[in-house]
């Protein structure tokens, strides 16, 4: 009910303070993209005032790290239709780096004749700072190992993502790879920009090269218009090129290009780019073997390989077992709701004694696989995949004496000369424990 005294207001006055009120910042343009309005969270998250926005291009007040590549208003501008969702980064007027989303359509008037586009945007720092401290404490947590040269990678991860330094990380399929590429990214000053993972063994060369570099509009059939490439898309990131051995021979000469001096050209395009992300590589190959074999660049070799961290496989850390098992219980407790608390020693030593050619991956699918199984508390060896069973005791047939040996005498070391630690740890008990030592030659009373 409108108050004795005070005018009403007109639609052109409502009109501003609703446009004012909005928490998402909303911006117009003319069709040659100068900025018509721009409203008070506009304001607030890029930094710019209404002043100094009115009458500018919005590349020049709002600047992307898609401006020049694909930006989604002049997009809608150019086609009509509208976007939903784009992820930017903006660089706001004191310099800081804003993650935000986008969403645009056109902008037409009473006659419906295109007149401009229109842009939201939403504030996404809070969003981003929960993600960050999230992804700090996963990566804080789930590099679990017992074992030392595990320890020593784990305990050299801050200075290496500290380093701007190309980084290779070798080992087995299934090893943590990948989780090492992952905590190098969060825990360095890259970690607010994107992380990227290319599997170079899954995509064919064309596909492969159009991804990484990008394309021209036009350089192909389908390229209706200018898509940029992976290497743009991780500026002021990290790009893991996950089994980088694969990447075709044709290719390995424009990343070293990339990698002297961060220039690359798109498919079809004449145009130089650069690029300031920075490189992981990854491989389960024979790096060395496949330089032989001519498959790999060998200079290229030199250009990632400035840090090597080599993965050992799960089957030369078997103290990771117990640790690894109680990561993925907790895991699967939460997904999946159910009341088991434990694996049995019997369980838990199948597992030891298996090789896991697959690795930590296999670990993790096995327990997995016991989770569904098991209805009670505690998950037993029945409820481990058959060939795990299978195997263990195929592994323990070809143990020799004097491996069962090194296992007791590892275990017991381990745990200070406490045989019962060593016993709970090995799954028999003391007496079985006491008897093998003997039978080994080893001297139950010294240890």
């Amino acid at each position: 009910m409108q108050e004795p005294g005070n005018a009403p207001l007109d639609e052109r006055e409502i009109a501003a303070i609703v446009f004012d009120s909005i928490d998402e910042g909303v911006f117009t343009v003319d069709q040659d993209c100068r900025i018509t309005s721009f409203n008070a969270a506009a304001e607030r998250i890029s930094g710019f005032s209404r002043a100094e926005a009115l009458g500018q291009f919005c590349f020049d007040i709002f600047r992307t790290d898609l401006c020049q590549a694909h930006c989604a208003l002049r997009s809608t501008l150019s086609n009509g239709q509208p976007s939903r969702g784009e992820r930017v980064t903006i660089i706001t007027r004191d310099g800081r780096q804003v993650a935000i989303t986008v969403n645009t359509t056109i902008l037409r008037d009473s006659g419906g004749r295109r007149i401009g586009a229109v842009e939201f945007f939403r504030d996404l720092t809070a969003i981003e700072n929960l993600r960050r401290r999230l992804q700090e404490a996963r990566h804080s947590s789930r590099i679990v190992s017992a074992n030392p040269r595990m320890q020593r990678i784990v305990a050299m991860l801050p200075q290496i993502a500290e380093s701007e330094c190309n980084v290779l990380i070798q080992g087995p399929s299934g090893a943590g790879k990948e989780l090492v590429a992952e905590a190098i990214h969060d825990l360095s000053p890259r970690k607010d920009n994107r992380y990227i993972r290319v599997n170079c063994a899954a995509l064919p060369e064309n596909l492969l090269e159009s991804e990484l570099f990008g394309y021209a509009k036009g350089a192909f059939t389908d390229a209706k218009r200018d898509k940029p490439g992976l290497f743009f898309l991780a500026q002021k990131g990290t790009i893991l090129l996950d089994e980088i051995t694969e990447m075709p021979v044709s290719l390995q000469s424009k990343l070293l290009r990339v990698l002297s001096n961060g220039e690359f050209q798109p498919l079809g395009s004449v145009r130089t780019l650069k690029t300031d992300a920075r490189i992981l590589s990854s491989t389960n190959s024979n790096i060395e073997q496949r330089i032989k074999q001519g498959a790999f660049r060998e200079d290229l070799f030199y250009r990632i390989n400035v840090i090597n961290i080599h993965i050992p496989p799960l089957c030369e850390r078997p103290e990771d077992i117990p640790l690894l098992v109680n990561e993925f219980l907790q895991r699967q407790r939460k997904q999946r709701h159910k009341a088991i608390t434990s694996i049995s020693n019997e369980a838990l030593q199948c597992l030891r004694r298996y090789p896991f050619p697959g690795n930590v991956r296999e670990l993790e699918n096995a327990i997995e696989h016991a989770f569904v199984l098991c209805r009670g508390e505690v998950i037993g060896i029945d409820h481990l995949p058959e060939r795990i069973r299978r195997g263990a005791e195929q592994a323990s047939s070809r143990l020799p004496a004097g491996s069962e040996a090194a296992i007791i005498a590892e275990a017991l070391q381990r745990h200070g000369g406490n045989k019962a630690q060593t016993a709970k740890e090995l799954g028999i008990d003391r007496t079985t424990l006491w008897r093998r030592m003997k039978r080994l030659g080893l001297n139950p009373r010294a240890a």
